[in-house]
């Protein structure tokens, strides 16, 4: 019930309807100085070029839509939705700015500052991942490591025809219904398309954090072993703004060369042993040549078996 009220509060917020939604809510200019930013905001990244344009938007139309805060002690603000506002605000040099003003406990603070970010569409692909399963998380009750379980889990269970028990099937409908009303995903596209994210190095992560590349693309440079081959590709990637297509044939070419550079790594280990063994042969002390031949015999038995 909690979320269906917070996605309602977000809507009529968007479309400047006073709602009544939640308590102690009124429309006002307070101080910028008076405004505290959140420490669980769903956005990590602003992107300068887009912020220096809603700077000089603001500059010469001020704030058209209000942030929307609660109160703290001592008359301070912190703030729940509209942080680019207010940074903008600030290189603006504007002194107030209008707010909506809420008594919102904490957990109903970050729902609706997760549902008013996924809203604006704004967020990039890993914000965008990360605020959904945090969203899922307040509204299950459970942490979002819990949450990714329980996707995998559904997944398993289809993929091998097992029936899941009622409490596992109430969560997941649940989960169904939060993506319905967000008009994103569904359970099973969210696991298969998003969560793959999570798995990234930090280096792609923070490409896609800063918006320089697409998350197909990343997840298939990604997929290289190589650290110094994924950082190599990335560099090229961005540089000549390579396509999705192009991106696959290199990885693929990539990791030809990396086998075959394994399996001369691998003969040349043997020819290496093998030449070992002729040459030191005479020297090798009895009961060293049996575990020799003990290890002979399971290497053998390997290769058999292919």
């Amino acid at each position: 019930m909690l979320l269906e009220k917070s996605i309602e509060a977000c809507s009529k917020y968007r479309t400047n309807v006073n709602y009544s939604s939640f308590p102690v809510q009124y429309r006002t200019k307070v101080s910028i100085d008076l405004i505290q930013l959140s420490l669980k905001q769903p956005r990590r990244y602003f992107d300068p070029k887009k912020l220096a344009q809603l700077i000089e938007s603001i500059k010469e139309h001020g704030i058209l839509e209000p942030v929307l805060v609660r109160p703290l002690y001592d008359g301070q603000y912190e703030l729940i939705a509209g942080e680019r506002r207010i940074r903008a605000a600030r290189e603006a040099g504007l002194v107030e700015v209008p707010i909506v003003l809420l008594e919102l406990d904490d957990q109903q603070a970050l729902q609706i500052a997760l549902i008013e970010n996924l809203q604006r569409e704004e967020l990039n692909p890993v914000e965008e991942t990360e605020a959904i399963l945090e969203l899922l998380s307040l509204s299950l009750g459970i942490d979002t490591h819990e949450v990714v379980s329980l996707l995998h889990l559904r997944f398993n269970a289809k993929q091998r025809g097992q029936k899941l028990n009622q409490n596992v099937l109430i969560q997941l409908e649940k989960i169904e219904s939060l993506f319905s009303q967000l008009g994103k995903f569904n359970v099973s596209s969210f696991r298969a398309s998003r969560l793959p994210l999570l798995n990234l190095s930090s280096d792609l992560l923070s490409v896609l954090r800063r918006g320089e590349i697409e998350y197909t693309k990343a997840q298939t440079i990604g997929s290289l072993k190589s650290e110094q081959q994924r950082a190599e590709l990335l560099k090229i990637a961005i540089a000549e703004n390579l396509s999705l297509s192009q991106i696959k044939t290199r990885v693929k070419a990539l990791k030809s060369q990396t086998k075959q550079e394994s399996e001369n790594t691998f003969t040349e280990q043997f020819n290496a042993i093998n030449k070992l063994l002729h040459q030191k042969n005479y020297l090798i002390k009895t009961q060293n040549k049996e575990k020799i031949s003990s290890l002979l015999d399971e290497l053998k038995i390997l290769i058999t078996e292919g």
